[in-house]
Protein backbone atom coordinates (compact mmCIF):
# COMPACT_ATOMS: atom_id res chain seq x y z
CA UNK A 1 0.00 0.00 0.00
CA UNK A 2 0.98 3.34 -0.77
CA UNK A 3 1.88 5.94 1.95
CA UNK A 4 0.81 8.94 2.63
CA UNK A 5 3.40 11.83 1.52
CA UNK A 6 4.75 13.82 5.19
CA UNK A 7 3.03 17.65 4.70
CA UNK A 8 6.93 19.05 4.96
CA UNK A 9 8.53 16.75 2.19
CA UNK A 10 9.42 18.04 -1.17
CA UNK A 11 9.26 16.62 -4.60
CA UNK A 12 12.56 14.91 -4.17
CA UNK A 13 11.27 12.81 -1.01
CA UNK A 14 8.40 11.85 -2.75
CA UNK A 15 10.49 10.34 -5.27
CA UNK A 16 12.52 8.61 -3.48
CA UNK A 17 10.04 7.00 -1.85
CA UNK A 18 8.25 5.75 -4.94
CA UNK A 19 11.14 4.17 -5.95
CA UNK A 20 12.24 2.47 -3.09
CA UNK A 21 8.92 1.26 -2.86
CA UNK A 22 8.65 -0.26 -6.35
CA UNK A 23 12.28 -1.69 -6.31
CA UNK A 24 12.81 0.55 -10.08
CA UNK A 25 12.22 3.82 -11.44
CA UNK A 26 9.10 5.05 -10.72
CA UNK A 27 8.77 7.27 -13.64
CA UNK A 28 6.91 7.43 -16.42
CA UNK A 29 5.71 9.25 -19.58
CA UNK A 30 3.23 11.07 -20.48
CA UNK A 31 1.80 12.56 -23.34
CA UNK A 32 0.82 16.46 -22.37
CA UNK A 33 -2.46 16.00 -23.59
CA UNK A 34 -3.67 13.94 -21.57
CA UNK A 35 -2.46 16.00 -18.51
CA UNK A 36 -4.68 18.92 -16.89
CA UNK A 37 -3.74 21.89 -14.22
CA UNK A 38 -4.52 21.74 -10.81
CA UNK A 39 -7.14 24.53 -9.83
CA UNK A 40 -5.70 25.33 -6.88
CA UNK A 41 -2.24 25.68 -7.57
CA UNK A 42 -0.59 28.65 -5.59
CA UNK A 43 1.02 30.06 -8.16
CA UNK A 44 -0.66 32.33 -10.76
CA UNK A 45 1.92 34.44 -12.69
CA UNK A 46 4.84 32.76 -14.30
CA UNK A 47 7.11 35.12 -15.13
CA UNK A 48 7.63 34.61 -18.98
CA UNK A 49 10.89 35.64 -19.77
CA UNK A 50 12.50 32.87 -17.26
CA UNK A 51 9.78 30.38 -18.37
CA UNK A 52 11.14 30.84 -22.18
CA UNK A 53 14.52 30.00 -20.89
CA UNK A 54 13.59 26.68 -19.29
CA UNK A 55 11.48 26.35 -22.50
CA UNK A 56 14.69 26.89 -24.18
CA UNK A 57 16.84 24.37 -21.71
CA UNK A 58 14.26 21.75 -21.96
CA UNK A 59 14.75 21.72 -26.10
CA UNK A 60 18.82 20.92 -25.61
CA UNK A 61 18.60 18.76 -22.44
CA UNK A 62 15.21 17.31 -22.07
CA UNK A 63 13.07 17.79 -18.41
CA UNK A 64 15.54 16.47 -15.63
CA UNK A 65 13.08 15.85 -13.43
CA UNK A 66 9.80 14.37 -13.40
CA UNK A 67 6.67 16.24 -12.43
CA UNK A 68 4.45 14.70 -9.90
CA UNK A 69 1.00 13.47 -11.15
CA UNK A 70 -2.06 11.81 -9.69
CA UNK A 71 -4.53 10.09 -11.77
CA UNK A 72 -8.27 11.46 -12.07
CA UNK A 73 -10.52 9.66 -14.90
CA UNK A 74 -8.73 9.08 -18.04
CA UNK A 75 -6.38 12.37 -17.10
CA UNK A 76 -3.37 13.14 -14.82
CA UNK A 77 -3.27 16.30 -12.81
CA UNK A 78 0.13 18.44 -11.85
CA UNK A 79 0.43 17.94 -8.25
CA UNK A 80 3.85 19.55 -8.94
CA UNK A 81 6.06 20.74 -11.32
CA UNK A 82 3.61 22.99 -13.31
CA UNK A 83 6.67 25.06 -14.37
CA UNK A 84 8.41 22.11 -16.14
CA UNK A 85 4.87 21.44 -17.74
CA UNK A 86 4.15 24.94 -18.83
CA UNK A 87 7.77 25.26 -20.12
CA UNK A 88 7.37 21.50 -22.05
CA UNK A 89 4.33 22.55 -23.90
CA UNK A 90 6.71 25.82 -24.89
CA UNK A 91 9.35 23.55 -26.51
CA UNK A 92 6.92 21.30 -28.20
CA UNK A 93 7.52 18.29 -26.18
CA UNK A 94 4.31 15.63 -26.87
CA UNK A 95 5.78 13.65 -23.62
CA UNK A 96 6.63 14.34 -20.19
CA UNK A 97 8.56 12.27 -17.53
CA UNK A 98 6.09 12.10 -14.76
CA UNK A 99 5.73 10.30 -11.52
CA UNK A 100 2.14 8.98 -10.91
CA UNK A 101 1.18 9.20 -7.25
CA UNK A 102 -2.28 8.13 -5.45
CA UNK A 103 -2.77 11.73 -3.49
CA UNK A 104 -6.27 12.79 -2.16
CA UNK A 105 -7.40 16.42 -2.25
CA UNK A 106 -6.17 17.87 1.23
CA UNK A 107 -2.85 17.10 0.01
CA UNK A 108 -2.51 18.45 -3.59
CA UNK A 109 -2.86 21.96 -2.66
CA UNK A 110 -0.30 21.63 0.46
CA UNK A 111 2.29 19.61 -1.88
CA UNK A 112 2.01 22.24 -5.07
CA UNK A 113 2.74 25.11 -2.01
CA UNK A 114 5.63 23.29 -0.30
CA UNK A 115 7.51 23.19 -3.89
CA UNK A 116 6.74 26.61 -4.85
CA UNK A 117 7.77 27.81 -1.46
CA UNK A 118 10.86 25.41 -1.26
CA UNK A 119 11.65 26.78 -4.98
CA UNK A 120 11.47 30.56 -3.96
CA UNK A 121 8.18 30.65 -6.99
CA UNK A 122 5.74 32.77 -5.00
CA UNK A 123 5.36 35.96 -4.91
CA UNK A 124 4.63 37.60 -1.58
CA UNK A 125 0.56 37.65 -2.09
CA UNK A 126 0.59 34.03 -3.44
CA UNK A 127 2.63 33.06 -0.38
CA UNK A 128 0.02 35.25 1.71
CA UNK A 129 -3.23 33.17 -0.17
CA UNK A 130 -1.39 30.04 0.51
CA UNK A 131 -0.90 30.09 4.20
CA UNK A 132 -4.72 31.32 4.71
CA UNK A 133 -5.73 28.40 2.50
CA UNK A 134 -3.62 26.09 3.90
CA UNK A 135 -5.04 27.63 7.19
CA UNK A 136 -8.97 27.34 6.47
CA UNK A 137 -8.77 23.76 5.06
CA UNK A 138 -6.48 22.18 7.31
CA UNK A 139 -7.98 23.75 10.76
CA UNK A 140 -4.16 24.57 11.20
CA UNK A 141 -3.31 27.50 13.63
CA UNK A 142 -0.29 30.10 12.57
CA UNK A 143 2.25 28.11 15.13
CA UNK A 144 0.95 25.11 13.44
CA UNK A 145 1.68 25.74 9.89
CA UNK A 146 4.94 27.39 10.85
CA UNK A 147 6.05 23.89 12.24
CA UNK A 148 4.83 22.23 9.16
CA UNK A 149 6.71 24.47 6.96
CA UNK A 150 10.08 24.92 9.15
CA UNK A 151 9.58 28.92 9.51
CA UNK A 152 8.54 31.04 12.73
CA UNK A 153 5.28 31.77 13.18
CA UNK A 154 6.51 35.74 13.35
CA UNK A 155 7.25 35.11 9.63
CA UNK A 156 3.73 32.74 8.79
CA UNK A 157 1.94 36.22 10.81
CA UNK A 158 3.57 38.99 8.86
CA UNK A 159 2.82 37.25 5.40
CA UNK A 160 -0.69 36.54 6.47
CA UNK A 161 -0.91 40.25 7.21
CA UNK A 162 -0.66 41.21 3.35
CA UNK A 163 -4.31 39.73 3.47
CA UNK A 164 -5.57 42.72 5.86
CA UNK A 165 -3.77 45.57 2.53
CA UNK A 166 -6.77 47.01 0.38
CA UNK A 167 -7.29 45.01 -2.57
CA UNK A 168 -5.80 47.80 -4.85
CA UNK A 169 -2.65 47.75 -2.85
CA UNK A 170 -2.48 43.80 -3.06
CA UNK A 171 -2.44 43.92 -6.72
CA UNK A 172 0.34 46.20 -6.78
CA UNK A 173 2.50 43.65 -5.07
CA UNK A 174 1.31 40.80 -7.30
CA UNK A 175 2.39 42.97 -10.13
CA UNK A 176 5.77 43.24 -8.77
CA UNK A 177 5.62 47.07 -8.24
CA UNK A 178 5.48 46.56 -4.17
CA UNK A 179 7.71 44.39 -2.36
CA UNK A 180 6.72 42.81 0.59
CA UNK A 181 8.79 45.31 2.70
CA UNK A 182 6.82 48.23 0.92
CA UNK A 183 3.93 46.11 2.10
CA UNK A 184 5.39 45.92 5.81
CA UNK A 185 6.00 49.81 6.28
CA UNK A 186 2.04 50.35 4.60
CA UNK A 187 0.84 47.99 6.62
CA UNK A 188 1.38 50.73 9.25
CA UNK A 189 -0.78 53.27 8.17
CA UNK A 190 -4.14 52.71 9.91
CA UNK A 191 -6.73 53.43 7.37
CA UNK A 192 -7.70 51.72 4.30
CA UNK A 193 -7.55 55.40 2.40
CA UNK A 194 -4.42 56.38 3.97
CA UNK A 195 -2.76 52.53 2.66
CA UNK A 196 -3.87 53.34 -0.76
CA UNK A 197 -2.40 57.02 -1.04
CA UNK A 198 0.58 55.63 0.44
CA UNK A 199 0.84 52.83 -1.84
CA UNK A 200 -0.12 55.06 -4.99
CA UNK A 201 3.26 57.49 -3.95
CA UNK A 202 5.52 54.83 -3.24
CA UNK A 203 5.03 53.27 -7.12
CA UNK A 204 4.54 56.78 -8.20
CA UNK A 205 8.08 57.83 -6.61
CA UNK A 206 9.68 54.93 -6.57
CA UNK A 207 10.57 55.01 -2.94
CA UNK A 208 12.61 52.30 -1.01
CA UNK A 209 11.14 50.82 2.14
CA UNK A 210 13.35 52.99 4.57
CA UNK A 211 11.52 56.42 2.72
CA UNK A 212 8.24 54.14 2.98
CA UNK A 213 8.66 53.46 6.87
CA UNK A 214 9.79 57.39 6.95
CA UNK A 215 6.59 58.55 5.27
CA UNK A 216 4.30 55.90 6.94
CA UNK A 217 3.41 58.68 10.36
CA UNK A 218 2.62 61.31 8.00
CA UNK A 219 -0.06 59.11 6.40
CA UNK A 220 -1.26 57.90 9.71
CA UNK A 221 -3.11 60.94 10.76
CA UNK A 222 -6.88 60.63 10.20
CA UNK A 223 -8.59 63.30 8.21
CA UNK A 224 -11.64 65.38 9.94
CA UNK A 225 -14.81 64.47 8.61
CA UNK A 226 -16.19 67.87 7.17
CA UNK A 227 -18.65 69.19 9.01
CA UNK A 228 -22.20 68.99 7.50
CA UNK A 229 -23.24 72.01 5.90
CA UNK A 230 -26.30 73.59 8.10
CA UNK A 231 -29.14 74.47 5.68
CA UNK A 232 -29.99 78.43 6.09
CA UNK A 233 -33.53 78.68 7.61
CA UNK A 234 -35.91 80.43 5.78
CA UNK A 235 -36.82 82.95 8.26
CA UNK A 236 -33.40 84.20 7.72
CA UNK A 237 -33.34 84.66 4.18
CA UNK A 238 -36.57 86.56 4.10
CA UNK A 239 -35.02 88.73 6.56
CA UNK A 240 -32.04 89.04 4.22
CA UNK A 241 -34.29 90.08 1.60
CA UNK A 242 -36.20 92.93 2.97
CA UNK A 243 -32.56 94.18 4.50
CA UNK A 244 -31.40 94.44 0.51
CA UNK A 245 -34.52 96.24 -0.45
CA UNK A 246 -34.66 98.61 2.39
CA UNK A 247 -30.49 99.41 2.44
CA UNK A 248 -29.96 98.96 -0.99
CA UNK A 249 -26.96 96.84 -1.16
CA UNK A 250 -26.11 93.26 -0.52
CA UNK A 251 -27.17 91.60 3.13
CA UNK A 252 -26.11 88.56 4.54
CA UNK A 253 -28.38 86.94 7.50
CA UNK A 254 -26.13 83.55 8.68
CA UNK A 255 -24.97 81.51 11.21
CA UNK A 256 -21.01 81.39 11.73
CA UNK A 257 -19.43 79.36 14.39
CA UNK A 258 -22.67 78.76 16.62
CA UNK A 259 -23.75 82.67 16.18
CA UNK A 260 -26.19 84.54 14.17
CA UNK A 261 -25.05 87.55 12.10
CA UNK A 262 -25.82 90.11 10.04
CA UNK A 263 -23.31 91.19 7.42
CA UNK A 264 -23.90 94.76 5.30
CA UNK A 265 -21.86 95.65 2.53
CA UNK A 266 -20.44 98.67 1.73
CA UNK A 267 -18.53 100.48 -0.80
CA UNK A 268 -16.68 103.45 0.87
CA UNK A 269 -17.20 105.75 3.59
CA UNK A 270 -20.17 108.05 1.43
CA UNK A 271 -22.15 104.40 0.97
CA UNK A 272 -21.68 103.75 5.16
CA UNK A 273 -23.00 107.31 6.10
CA UNK A 274 -26.39 106.37 3.73
CA UNK A 275 -26.82 103.25 5.07
CA UNK A 276 -27.01 104.13 8.67
CA UNK A 277 -29.06 107.48 8.11
CA UNK A 278 -31.13 104.46 6.87
CA UNK A 279 -31.21 102.83 9.94
CA UNK A 280 -31.56 105.51 12.53
CA UNK A 281 -34.69 106.21 14.08
CA UNK A 282 -36.20 109.26 12.45
CA UNK A 283 -35.67 111.39 15.61
CA UNK A 284 -31.79 110.86 16.45
CA UNK A 285 -30.68 114.46 17.36
CA UNK A 286 -29.44 112.69 20.79
CA UNK A 287 -27.88 110.01 19.23
CA UNK A 288 -26.09 111.85 16.10
CA UNK A 289 -22.81 112.57 18.94
CA UNK A 290 -22.51 108.93 18.96
CA UNK A 291 -22.68 108.23 15.10
CA UNK A 292 -20.50 111.51 14.22
CA UNK A 293 -17.67 109.58 16.53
Amino acid sequence: MVKKGGLGRGLDALISEATAETGSEPEARIEISKITRNPNQPRKNFDETALQELADSIRQNGVLQPILVRKIGGKYQIVAGERRYQASKLAGLKEIPAVVRDIDDKEVFQLALIENLQRSDLSPMEEAKGYRQLIDSQGLTQEGLAKILSKSRSAIANTLRLMDLPTVVQEMIEQGLLTAGHARAILAVPTEEGRVELAQKVVKDNLTVRQTENLAPLFSVEKEAPRPRVPTPQTYKRAARQLRQMLDTNVKVKQVRGKNKIEIEFKDEEELARILEQIQPVDHQEGDAEWDE
